[in-house]
């Protein structure tokens, strides 16, 4: 037996609950992992509520994140003893999840977990810390330096935005973050922004062009914020896209990209190739100041996962949620 929170759905109702489950109820995988810290994302705020309809398939555990040690395997690159981790692949939405005590996945989603960490440090980078990551390889990638000037972070007091903050200042960036929340620049400044502005600034329809203000931005926001992010972009320029907070509508015009040559780059955190999740996860591993998580983190048990997930919805968790399975 082990336990996990179990989502069902019926003609009436919508529930998620803590219950225990037998091995022999956990889905098809060829490695089963004894979990030992999983996150709560945004994705799992939406799964755990029923507020969109996330989940595919009933019943389900959520968890896009996880990370443990293989319990058995018959996947060819792992066995018994391994540290492993997993981000997106649809576990928490189209199979079991990490909020649980245990796991059957596909080894193909699997990696293994860096040296330079332990399982609860990266679940309190989990998809977040992750996804940040991959926004700034892909900027690196478009050319960005640190001599070309301001890098905006938008949806700052997030977990993307949080670790997109560390990140950049740890690279020698110098970051704009942009904030709903004022009173929070103090947490901002010691992750390593230089300045503040309100998200009031870039949440409004905008200008088709705006005064050229960062070389570069990390988005999660999406909607008239994106849009008004790449009107403020200097020339050759980069901004990557990976969140839809603000919704998933791009009202603006080609005129960033063909009059100041600026690239769109969108991120996707869920199916990258395993080269590329094993190069970012031994960045954060190596390449961040890990005494910035205890910043960043907040730890809950299984059983208040359930409450918190809501509050993260409502905007009331600042940074990272971990949870520790396994109390």
């Amino acid at each position: 037996m082990f336990k996990a929170i179990l989502i069902d759905k019926n003609t009436d109702t919508y529930s998620a609950s803590v219950t225990e489950l037998n091995d022999d109820q956990l889905p098809d995988g060829d490695v089963t992992v004894q979990v030992a810290y999983s996150t709560l994302n945004y994705k799992d705020g939406l799964a755990i509520s029923g507020r969109s309809p996330v989940v595919r398939r009933f019943p389900m555990v959520p968890g896009i994140d996880l990370a443990g040690t293989v319990e058995t395997s018959s996947h060819p690159n792992f066995k018994a003893g391994d540290r492993v981790l997993l981000n997106g692949w649809g576990v928490g939405e189209g199979h079991w999840g990490g909020l649980a005590q245990k796991a059957k996945l596909n080894g193909d989603w699997l990696i293994p977990l860096p040296k330079a960490i332990n399982e609860r440090q990266a679940m309190a980078i989990g998809t977040a810390g992750y996804t940040a990551m991959l926004c700034l390889m892909a900027l690196e990638r478009n050319g960005l330096k640190p001599e070309h000037g301001d890098v905006l972070v938008t949806g700052a007091n997030g977990g993307v935005g949080s670790f997109a903050i560390a990140l950049l200042a740890h690279h020698g960036y110098s970051v704009i973050a942009s904030t709903g929340r004022p009173d929070e620049a103090d947490y901002l400044k010691r992750l390593g922004a230089t300045t503040i502005i309100d998200r009031a600034e870039l949440s409004n329809p905008g200008r088709v062009l705006g005064k050229e203000r960062w070389a570069a931005a990390i988005d999660s926001v999406g909607s008239h914020t994106l849009v008004n992010v790449c009107a403020g972009t200097r020339e050759n320029g980069a901004v990557a896209a990976c969140g839809l907070a603000q919704g998933m509508d791009f009202a603006g015009t080609v005129a960033p990209f063909i009059l100041r040559g600026i690239s769109l780059l969108g991120i996707n955190s869920v199916t990258r190739p395993y080269t590329e999740r094993v190069e970012a996860w031994d960045r954060l591993g190596t390449s961040m100041n890990l005494d910035l998580l205890a910043e960043i983190t907040n730890e809950v048990s299984l059983s208040e996962a359930i409450e918190t997930a809501h509050e993260l919805l409502d905007g009331k968790v600042r940074g990272r949620v971990v949870v520790d399975v396994n109390r």
